[in-house]
């Protein structure tokens, strides 16, 4: 590991303000950072603790709204009353997501800015260009069984590893940010995560000096809410595909469905055609494969993840029919 200065600033300003610095990353639980900083994948000059700013807070607002501070473990937020009461999918998808130990140290904000686990982004001996831009794409010719299926480009075909995002998608949480200079901005988590397009080392919107403050559930909503994961063993894995599904019926017709997908592209995917579909229409086998055309229309696998694309149907489908209490 390389050697590098540990800071703790007095304030989370101070901290934005430290941050500025493209050789300064701000570390809460480390999970995925101090893997990558073992690797040498990342190697800051400076790291920023931020553990003792506050943060760590779940508080109810008056408008039903719920704000997660950005230091609340993994753990808390799953734990939480409100989020099992009102936002299961959120606690199904953190549960999933890792073990206890894991858990108890992995923060929402973190969570939110962890980097793929593609095998050549952790291994400096292959090309990558999230890593070293410039380089190439080891996974398009290579091994590329976990990777995605949409949203890719020429310079990288990564997934973004995460649970948690993919619930928070489908909720339509918000991301609240602080930059250096005390302004604040809030970004629809749908929004925060880039696809790779010709930046394929940029992971999310966060400018240098920005850091995450909390994250903001919108008021409960009416519904069955399932997370689905469909990994390559029992225990904790990696998504092949997951998906985050808050339905509801009115009568025999669909009222409400917003789906997230992880496991098939470079951030957690929500697509809202698949929203204007399903909603107003009886629910059968054909409607859902309906949506599974076009959740898929323009997925293109790479070999080793070809099988991808159908299993994301199947799983969609899954979701669906047990949604709806529907036989398929």
């Amino acid at each position: 590991m390389k050697p590098f200065q540990y800071t703790r600033p007095e304030s989370l300003v101070h901290a934005a303000q430290l941050s500025q610095d493209t050789e300064a990353l701000a570390i809460a639980g480390g999970t995925n950072l101090l893997d990558l900083m073992k690797l040498q994948v990342e190697t800051p000059d400076r790291l920023v603790d931020i553990n003792r700013l506050g943060l760590g807070e779940i508080t109810e607002n008056t408008d039903g709204t719920l704000r997660i501070g950005a230091l609340v473990t993994n753990t808390a937020a799953a734990n939480h009353p409100r989020i099992r009461a009102d936002y299961p999918v959120l606690a199904r998808a953190i549960l999933a997501g890792a073990t206890q130990q894991l858990r108890n140290k992995a923060t929402t904000g973190g969570n939110l800015c962890q980097r793929t686990r593609c095998y050549y982004f952790t291994n400096i001996d292959q090309p990558c260009n999230k890593r070293e831009p410039g380089s190439g794409c080891g996974a398009i010719e290579g091994v590329a069984r976990l990777h995605a299926v949409l949203g890719t480009s020429t310079e990288c075909i990564a997934t973004y590893p995460g649970d948690m995002a993919v619930a928070m998608s489908a909720l339509d949480a918000a991301v609240h940010i602080l930059a250096e200079d005390e302004s604040e901005r809030t970004v629809p988590v749908r929004d925060f995560h880039c696809l790779p397009g010709d930046t394929p080392w940029r992971d999310n919107v966060l400018e240098p000096g920005e850091i995450i403050t909390a994250v903001t559930l919108p008021p409960p909503v009416q519904g069955k809410q399932i997370y689905r994961k469909v990994r390559e063993r029992s225990s904790y894995a990696f998504a092949l595909t997951s998906v985050a599904a808050i339905i509801a019926m009115e009568g025999d017709r669909i009222a409400r469905a917003d789906l997230a997908f992880g496991g098939l592209a470079h951030k957690p995917w929500h697509d809202p055609r698949l929203s204007t579909l399903l909603v107003g229409k009886l629910p059968s086998a054909a409607l859902f494969d309906e949506a599974g055309d076009l959740l898929l229309e323009d997925a293109q696998g790479f070999g080793e993840n070809d099988f991808k694309i159908p299993l994301a149907r199947r799983t969609l489908a899954a979701v669906l029919a047990e949604a709806t209490e529907t036989e398929i």
